[in-house]
């Protein structure tokens, strides 16, 4: 309700982005308050926004963080001041920020946030019509240069309005179309004073009860930070659900466009696993369709979706390219290593609260605790993500020409992002960071003797190379 107030098919050899100290980023501004993100800059971002769309019409939403209320000011007055109209969402989640994009029939979307990063940082994630992202590729450069240049279309005649929009009915009335629940759920949930409570309202009225820590808005995120990929952030749910009896536990991120499962016992549930499960609920009432899972995954994933009579399609890393990788294939569901669950009736972009209903949907129709869902699942053995700094691109390009001569003739080349092979007893993917001068491997195999030993050899060639 709102009231008038006045991608390639292969990634370019290994970019690594050396220029972390500016806020344009690959995937969305954000930067320390008062230093690096004013609100001088803000006006600016919103006038680039402005002059880069030629958008009449954008919504805005923000997190609880203490100063995204005066940058929010500021971008609005960018905004309307080149003749924009505000759609003014308020406090809300970055799915809810999306929705409203979608809904509200905008030129573009706002999202004012650093997601899980510390109380001193904040952002902006940037959306076109119909919340499609815009990346560094398609935008995100281009407007950080306008506000360099100060090459802004003029200032408008007759400037725009704010108009405060409330979308929280409209998208929880959206969410719980998904919801099938054949008996009540009890869930424990971290909201980690951030966002997920405004994402977890769009449950009121289905039979999910919830026991709850951290359901205060807090933007300066006194308990822990919102980031369920950081096992620690979860040792208090996992305490409160050894004292209770749960259907499975969820850890919101601080917008809540990521969450973290854990089963009925406070076992952590890898992620990709989790869009495995996801994926087998999806399938049921839609045969045949294509479901994208990150290719950081387990090959556990590709498996269930198989089984599940679904198409599996490996996406790269990045909503930005998966979101668009659903829209080129017309999937009906994504799920990545870092959280993010996409749905293809939510305009292909994430939803934590969907991602809960999908779940509990499973879990209420099976007479089986979610652990044991999980465990046919746990068949192979990950390596988990590993990092390793290196000082220039030279350096990452001469690592990924020696694994793709060490490694290629062995098993089946993919160069998606960075190089993947698949071999008879696992696979190994070797990719850049789009956010930070860091190489990163992630590898599977059948059994941890396997797993080891090529995980020693690949982290031997990085480390030689990288001095």
């Amino acid at each position: 309700m709102c009231q008038d107030t006045n991608v390639s098919s292969r990634h370019d050899e290994c970019v690594i982005l050396y220029h972390t100290m500016s806020i344009f980023k690959e995937y969305d501004i954000r930067g320390i308050y008062g230093t690096e993100l004013t609100e001088a800059l803000a006006y600016d971002i919103g006038r680039a926004v402005a002059t880069f769309l030629a958008c009449k019409r954008v919504a805005v939403g923000r997190d609880v963080r203490p100063h995204s209320e005066p940058l929010f000011k500021a971008l609005a007055r960018g905004l309307t001041e080149a003749g924009c109209d505000v759609m003014d969402l308020g406090y809300c989640s970055t799915p809810e920020s999306y929705f409203g994009n979608a809904t509200l029939e905008c030129d573009a979307g706002v999202m004012i946030t650093a997601s899980h990063n510390a109380k001193e940082y904040n952002g902006f994630k940037l959306s076109r019509a119909h919340a499609v992202p815009i990346s560094g590729a398609t935008g995100i450069k281009e407007i950080g240069a306008l506000c360099e240049t100060k090459a802004f279309s003029p200032t408008a005649a007759t400037p725009g309005k704010i108009i405060p929009c409330d979308v929280s009915a409209a998208y929880r009335a959206h969410v719980q179309k998904l919801a099938k629940l054949a008996r009540p759920i009890h869930i424990a949930a971290d909201f980690a004073n951030g966002m997920g409570i405004s994402e977890a309202r769009a449950f009121e009225g289905l039979p999910i009860t919830m026991d709850t820590l951290y359901g205060d808005f807090d933007g300066s995120f006194p308990n822990h930070e919102g980031n369920p990929l950081h096992h620690e952030t979860l040792r208090d749910l996992q305490a409160m659900m050894r004292h209770g009896r749960y259907d499975f536990g969820v850890a919101f991120d601080g917008d809540a466009d990521r969450a973290g499962f854990l089963d009925e016992h406070g076992v952590i549930i890898p992620m990709d696993l989790v869009t495995a499960l996801m994926a087998q609920e999806i399938l049921a009432t839609c045969p045949g369709g294509t479901v994208f899972y990150d290719l950081r995954s387990s090959q556990a994933v590709k498996e269930a979706i198989v089984a599940a009579g679904g198409r599996p399609m490996m996406s790269r890393v990045g909503h930005a390219f998966i979101k668009q990788q659903m829209r080129d294939h017309d999937a009906v569901f994504a799920g990545e290593l870092s959280g993010h669950y996409y749905f293809r009736d939510n305009f292909t972009t994430e939803s934590a609260a969907m991602a809960v209903i999908t779940l509990a949907n499973l879990i209420s129709r099976s007479e089986k605790p979610l652990s044991e869902l999980v465990r046919p699942l746990r068949r192979y053995v990950a390596s988990g993500e590993i990092n390793t700094a290196l000082p220039d691109r030279a350096h990452a390009n001469a690592v990924m020409d020696t694994l793709r001569k060490r490694y290629g003739a062995l098993g089946a080349l993919i160069e998606l992002d960075g190089l993947s092979v698949e071999f008879p007893d696992g696979w190994l993917n070797v990719r850049c960071s789009n956010t930070e001068p860091l190489i990163r491997l992630n590898l599977e195999a059948t059994t941890e003797a396997v797993m080891i030993q090529r995980r020693d050899e690949i982290l031997a060639v990085i480390r030689s190379l990288g001095v």
